[in-house]
């Protein structure tokens, strides 16, 4: 006869235990086999809790599923749930992350008393006239004059950066740091970045190909451009 298939495989580690969920099986049986395990294998009272990281493979756990591994994975019981990871997204969460990561390509003139806001990174064709505003979750990349205000990483991204092909900005913005425009008369920079320092604490402006050394994830900008 034979054994029947185990549907929660437990593997220790050096920080606790992962606990693997088979994504095949249907999560009723698996709960009732995942309860049997955590009764028979209960740390003694006097040991400390166990830390647990369970992995479901490629499943996706409801909100009330999730309060059912936590009712059997608890300090009552000897553990306690590090992290519960699975290899898929809801289709909400999906589509929120492909917009938030796609380059938004906009050809206009943004003009003064105009704000133009995006979700991801914004590839500008055109000015930003004084008065102007660009504001995006992502990078700005402004194939034109930027004169106006450039906020990008306004949700709070400090790893974003602004670069454009003419750089004398009223104010540029990247998270919650601002740099404001000299208070002595400036010609403005050709092909230039705008990016945090984290060793100064603030906004500098630095030539374009620091950008290859200092924010080497932008290859995916490029990859997106080539490939349209």
């Amino acid at each position: 006869m034979q054994d029947k298939k185990q549907l929660i495989t437990i593997k220790g580690t050096r920080e606790g235990l992962t606990l693997f969920i088979d994504e095949l099986c249907s999560f009723n049986d698996a709960i009732k086999e995942l309860d049997d395990k955590i009764k028979n294998n209960k740390p003694k009272k006097d040991e400390p809790i166990v830390s647990v990281k369970v992995k479901l493979g490629k499943r996706y756990l409801l909100e009330e599923q999730e309060n059912q591994l936590t009712e059997i994975i608890n300090v009552d019981n000897g553990f306690e749930i590090e992290s519960v990871e699975s290899e898929v997204i809801r289709k909400e969460d999906a589509l929120k992350w492909k917009e938030e990561s796609k380059v938004k390509v906009i050809n206009k003139i943004i003009r003064s008393g105009q704000v133009l806001e995006v979700k991801g990174d914004l590839l500008l064709i055109g000015d930003v006239n004084p008065g102007g505003k660009v504001i995006s979750t992502g990078n700005i990349y402004i194939m034109g004059n930027l004169y106006g205000v450039a906020h990008a990483g306004f949700e709070g991204d400090m790893n974003t950066c602004i670069v454009a092909s003419f750089m004398k900005p009223t104010q540029l913005r990247i998270a919650d740091y601002i740099s404001r425009s000299p208070d002595y008369e400036s010609d403005g920079v050709y092909m230039e970045c705008g990016l945090v320092d984290e060793k100064q604490n603030k906004i500098i402006i630095d030539r374009l190909q620091v950008l290859i050394h200092k924010r080497k994830e932008l290859g995916r900008f490029e990859r997106r451009v080539q490939n349209g």
